[in-house]
């Protein structure tokens, strides 16, 4: 099959050909239909995570079934299915307590005396988040699949599978934002314009959008923004505690710098909740001010939206087609696999708000 590899940090990524395992008894083949560039797949490029490479990268992906392990009894051939990288044992501490997105992931992945999934020549290929969705094809564990029976296109089922159970999920279940009150959302591409629709789902009175970007804010109005902040302008800290009275009920950082995590946390009123929804990279500390805390204030991560994904994607594809959620209007671009690192260069200049790569 085709696959996107990244071979080295800061370098293109390359079309090649990759060779891909049988199913084992609980692994399903899927064809990639479509697959959205994010920007978590960036921060490896860049090396501001670190992987093991030569890798396929991608996790944002729906597809359809194509063959399925001994074992498979949840989903079969032709199925059209979600991938989630937060694939579920569902027998560890974690799982059986309610939080599945936090999954110690035992027996989910292959041992290394196992042929690996993903290989070339010989040499194993690393699966980034257990998908590798920048290919042809995803050889997964059954348990990180949702299947959909309603009638959605696959360019809007990839949406779900993370951008949009990422920012709607940290507004609805990590901070559960609740009804009447006030919301910032700091940084509004695919991830921030989604918290944004959680937070307006969820019924919060007002919703400032903070981003540089103008085209973004408007994209953000669309989205259920009642206010729009230019962080260009700066002292954007002022600018919020001007529009609120002293502060937001809750903060979303959808970003994932310091700076703006710290921000994040000095727009909250007494009794605020800031959520870090950005990956900050790897080794970067954040300062806060202690005395902040004596007033209740809040800080707190969010991974992939605190989803139960198997519960929270259908019901998303629900609020899509009831026309309470936007997925249409986040596609920017429409690609193609060869078409990759355009896709990165497009994000970095801050010009999408998603690409989706489409597969025959």
């Amino acid at each position: 099959m085709k696959a996107a590899v990244l071979h080295q940090v800061n370098q293109p990524l390359q079309i090649e050909e990759v060779d891909v395992a049988l199913p084992g008894p609980r692994e399903v083949l899927v064809r990639t239909r479509a697959s959205g560039v994010c920007h978590s797949d960036l921060h490896f490029v860049e090396g501001l995570y670190s992987t093991v490479m030569p890798v396929v990268l991608g996790h944002e992906a729906a597809g359809t079934v194509e063959s399925v392990g001994n074992q498979v009894d949840y989903v079969s051939p032709g199925d059209r299915v979600i991938c989630c990288l937060s694939v579920f044992c569902g027998q560890c501490e974690r799982c059986t307590t309610g939080r599945p997105v936090l999954c110690s992931r035992t027996g989910l992945v292959r041992s290394p005396d196992e042929t690996p999934r993903l290989s070339q020549r010989g040499t194993p290929v690393t699966q980034f988040a257990n998908l590798g969705a920048y290919a042809e094809m995803m050889l997964v564990h059954e348990n990180s699949l949702v299947k959909i029976e309603q009638d959605i296109g696959f360019e809007q089922m990839a949406l779900i599978g993370c951008g949009a159970t990422t920012g709607l999920g940290a507004a609805m279940n990590t901070a559960k934002v609740e009804p009447g009150s006030t919301v910032a959302v700091i940084g509004c591409g695919g991830v921030g314009l989604n918290a944004i629709q959680g937070a307006k789902l969820a019924g919060a009175l007002r919703i400032i959008a903070i981003d540089g970007v103008e085209d973004k804010l408007t994209l953000a109005r669309e989205f259920g923004a009642t206010d729009v902040i230019d962080a260009s302008g700066g002292d954007v800290e002022s600018r919020v505690k001007d529009l609120t009275s002293g502060g937001v009920d809750y903060s979303f950082e959808a970003i994932g710098k310091k700076e703006t995590a710290e921000q994040s946390f000095g727009i909250l009123r007494s009794g605020g909740t800031a959520t870090i929804i950005g990956m900050i990279p790897q080794g970067v500390k954040i300062e806060l001010d202690g005395a902040s805390f004596l007033r209740e204030r809040r800080i707190q991560g969010s991974s992939m939206g605190s989803n139960h994904f198997r519960v929270d994607m259908p019901r998303y594809v629900d609020f899509y087609l009831q026309g309470r959620l936007k997925l249409d209007e986040l596609v920017t671009r429409r690609l193609t696999l060869e078409d990759v690192n355009d896709a990165f260069t497009y994000m970095k200049e801050g010009s999408v708000a998603r690409s989706v790569m489409m597969f025959g």
